[in-house]
């Protein structure tokens, strides 16, 4: 958004946090300059792996380019996931609650501006501006991620932070932020406080759908038997994320071998017969990515709804 197209509220949004705008903005280019370097070490210098001591050149520190380029995305990745925090602690802070605090707020209430339009102003201001930056910076990890051949390093795209940073779920998360931070932020006016609660609750919903996500489609079983005793199939479906895997004895209780055999481990709890005659694995194939990002992403959306919900209707009672 350029300040020359913008009017009213959302002009006055911007020119008043236009410090944190330009560094973030002074952030976004830095990481674009960064991996556009890696990509070019990464094919300038293309290395084979080594070791230093065997007399082989290093560069700055690892075994090459391309190892640097890697471990760059994959910690990127990761740090994408704080991006959602960073996006609600400064809405609930510098752009609702401080306001509220100081009373800066009464300037525009008493200008022909009502709460509502106020309150609409700031989260459509936030969330252009949350969803420009996560796009931005998923465009940034997939140039570092992609090889010039049009293949991929070697993240796995089940991966905590590639996973998220690679469809609409992370988007939808930074617009989660927006809504939880203007919704603490009128419910305690206070800014630090505001900040505290929201990057709480942000990263709380984060983490929990991490954890249910691979839930929210059914996984694909698949099973054999196994007469001379093997403990796993004898391959694993390619690029796919393992669930539960184990063995299964004549009554097809399910148990892991290895916590079993030759002798139960103390604290596992194994069948009587511990015999194996076949294996099981519940995985879920690259096939399901976008299955479940589109389900988790309706979540969170319908979240975000909420919380905006309960935004204005904090407003409301404020000035009732």
């Amino acid at each position: 958004m350029s300040m020359l197209t913008l009017r009213g509220l959302r002009w006055a949004d911007v020119r008043l946090h236009r410090t944190a705008l330009l560094t973030g903005g002074g952030i976004l280019l830095a990481a674009l300059a960064y991996t556009g370097w890696l990509r070019w070490a990464a094919h300038t210098y293309p290395q084979p792996r080594c070791y230093a001591d065997a007399g082989c050149d290093t560069f700055l520190g690892f075994t090459s380019a391309r190892d640097l380029l890697y471990i760059s995305m994959e910690n990127g990745s990761l740090g994408l996931l704080l991006l959602p925090l960073l996006i609600g602690a400064f809405v609930a802070g510098p752009m609702v609650a401080r306001e509220l605090e100081s009373g800066v707020y009464k300037v525009s209430w008493t200008q022909s501006v009502s709460p509502a339009r106020w309150l609409a102003s700031k989260l459509t201001t936030a969330a252009a501006c949350a969803v420009g930056a996560t796009l931005f910076l998923m465009a940034v990890l997939k140039l570092g991620a992609s090889q010039a051949n049009g293949g991929r390093w070697q993240l796995n795209w089940a991966d905590r932070g590639v996973y998220e940073a690679t469809g609409p779920a992370l988007a939808a998360y930074g617009l989660l932020a927006v809504a939880v931070g203007a919704a603490v932020g009128l419910l305690v006016r206070r800014t630090l406080f505001a900040v505290s609660l929201t990057t709480a609750i942000t990263g709380a919903v984060i983490l929990l759908m991490g954890q249910v996500r691979w839930h929210l489609f059914p996984a694909r079983a698949v099973s054999g038997a196994s007469p001379d005793g093997d403990w796993w199939p004898a391959s694993q479906p390619v690029d796919s994320f393992v669930m539960d895997q184990g063995v299964t004895n004549a009554a097809g209780d399910h148990f892991v071998a290895g916590q079993c055999l030759p002798t139960p481990e103390p604290g596992f709890s194994c069948p009587t017969d511990t015999r194996v005659t076949g294996w099981f694995m519940d995985y879920h194939p690259r096939s399901h990515f976008w299955y479940i990002q589109l389900i988790e992403t309706g979540i969170v959306l319908a979240l975000t709804a909420a919380a905006a919900y309960v935004a204005f209707r904090l407003l409301r009672r404020s000035v009732a």
